[in-house]
């Protein structure tokens, strides 16, 4: 087992095994498939792989040496097959919960970097939306040029691996790569580069091009691609009961997003709430999302505003993180009252839309009677939050709009310089100490408008992200790797003070005639 011990306030890991196990007390054996704790990937998911729209952590399921294997490539069961991963020998309890994000913690040594992103994907000839049928043509032919592995649901081909990467697909068929958990941004560049390079290479002969931006500028919901995956029909039904934007969430919207670690509990909240008063700063930074079907929207980041009217229940800036009394319980307490989407068992999606976890937990879920929840099962539930920053084995920084390349490079840049370093991420601490509630969500609210010229106390938003980028540097200067140019993109959105968003406005206005 795990040894978690609580010291004092502080959670922590006393052996890398707890990363392996999961959680305090609750493992009891694995599958028979998987030997211990000889692939942490294989079984639990360690990768940085999340999505926002609850895309579970995939154990590989491997279906032996035979049947499966098409060409040379191994076919990989649906995701997310992680029901049987581990087995539970008695109902899980909170403080099981509580241990499961505990187990996180790791030694600074041991800190990586996880980028994700995603792109739309559009044919050259009619700039119409990739239809699923090119999509599994470009997965098929990216796994048997590039040596991937395929992830199947059912007939359908729906996402790749490569070690501790993943593709996947969003429901509109957004092409995301979840990237590795890597030690420095050079990796981390490089596996963007990588990605990018092996996509084009056979997009193209395709005839497919894709674009990095943070919402579709061209066609309407009517014209998007619906992707063959059983729970993004759930979502699709229940996003108009809780919110009128939900649906362009699920198909319109791109974003760019690091996940970053923590060595305690102590830590964790430190880089939280730094997080979270900084969030808005980053969505000015990556603004990129201008246009709706053709014609510009009135945001800077209509992204970012989609996400205010989505589901209010399970997104926002979650003041209750500057409580004194936060920690990984009262994140396990906030998680429990956010409405459940699904259950995943016997490879299908079980219907939970709205129902809730605490009666899972207690055996009472109508969907399931009787039935308790595995940790395999939270872990799902825990993917399906979507606050600004998000809380796992990990810390998700998810405020960005998506974009062309070298912004790809500059979000984990921008956030590991900052939470890093002890001394940048302290300094953001203090600006932001006498930051209210108020002011927090006054520019959560305001800034998918009017981006960095957001009025601010007595001054405009620029002049703190100014110095909150300085600190950046300085602190990925500090790491020794050599990694400040990564934020030039950023440098240079600050230092004039004109987001993305805006430059494509003048191109729109001026160069392009307006046409989109």
């Amino acid at each position: 087992m795990a040894l978690i011990s609580r010291a004092g306030p502080s959670y922590c890991i006393q052996s890398e095994s707890g990363r392996c196990k999961a959680a305090h007390n609750v493992v009891h054996s694995f599958v028979n498939n998987v030997e211990g704790c000889k692939s942490k990937e294989l079984f639990v998911g360690l990768s940085f792989s999340s999505s926002k729209l609850a895309k579970p952590q995939r154990k590989l399921h491997i279906h032996g040496t035979g049947d499966n294997r098409r060409g040379h490539r191994v076919i990989v069961a649906a995701s997310p097959p992680t029901e049987d991963a581990v087995v539970a020998t008695e109902p899980l309890t909170k403080a099981d919960l509580v241990d499961y994000l505990a187990s996180g913690c790791k030694p600074k040594e041991k800190w990586r970097i996880g980028t994700e992103h995603e792109k739309f994907g559009f044919e050259f000839g009619n700039l119409r939306p990739m239809k699923y049928e090119q999509i599994a043509e470009l997965l098929n032919s990216i796994s048997e040029r590039f040596d991937w592995d395929k992830i199947m649901e059912g007939d359908n081909i729906i996402g790749l691996k490569q070690g501790k990467q993943s593709i996947s697909l969003e429901p509109g068929g957004q092409f995301e790569l979840s990237g590795a958990p890597l030690e420095t941004l050079h990796q981390t560049c490089a596996e963007v580069n990588s990605h990018l390079y092996q996509v084009k290479a056979v997009a193209e002969e395709m005839g497919i091009g894709f674009l990095g931006i943070g919402f579709q500028p061209k066609w309407g919901l009517k014209d998007i691609p619906i992707m063959p995956k059983g729970r993004y029909e759930i979502m699709r039904n229940y996003m108009p009961k809780v919110g009128t934007l939900g649906l362009d969430m699920m198909f319109r919207t791109c974003t760019v997003q690091v996940n970053l670690d923590f060595s305690s509990e102590a830590d964790m909240i430190r880089k939280f709430r730094a997080g979270l008063a900084l969030q808005p700063i980053a969505t000015a930074l990556f603004a990129n999302s201008p246009f709706t079907e053709g014609k510009p929207n009135g945001y800077l980041s209509m992204r970012s505003q989609i996400w205010t009217d989505t589901d209010n229940n399970r997104a926002g800036m979650l003041p209750f993180v500057f409580d004194e009394s936060f920690g990984f319980e009262q994140y396990v307490e906030y998680a429990l009252d956010v409405p459940m989407y699904f259950v995943y068992r016997k490879k299908k999606y079980v219907d939970c839309a709205g129902l809730s976890f605490r009666d899972f937990l207690a055996g009472k879920l109508p969907s399931l009677p009787g039935e308790y929840p595995t940790l395999n099962d939270w872990e799902n539930h825990l993917t399906t939050i979507f606050p600004e920053v998000r809380l796992k084995r990990y810390l998700e920084m998810r405020g960005a709009d998506g974009g062309p390349w070298r912004r790809l490079c500059a979000l984990p840049a921008f956030w590991v310089g900052i939470l890093y370093d002890e001394t940048s991420l302290q300094r953001v601490l203090d600006i932001t100490s006498d930051w209210t509630t108020g002011e927090r969500q006054m520019l959560r609210n305001k800034v998918p408008k009017t981006g960095l010229k957001t009025p601010f106390r007595d001054g405009l938003l620029k002049h703190v992200a100014q110095e909150v980028v300085q600190l950046a540097k300085d602190g990925l200067e500090r790491r020794g790797f050599k990694e400040t140019g990564f934020l030039n993109e950023v440098a240079e959105v600050v230092k004039t003070g004109i987001t993305p968003a805006e430059k494509l406005l003048d191109l729109y206005h001026g160069k392009w005639g307006q046409n989109i």
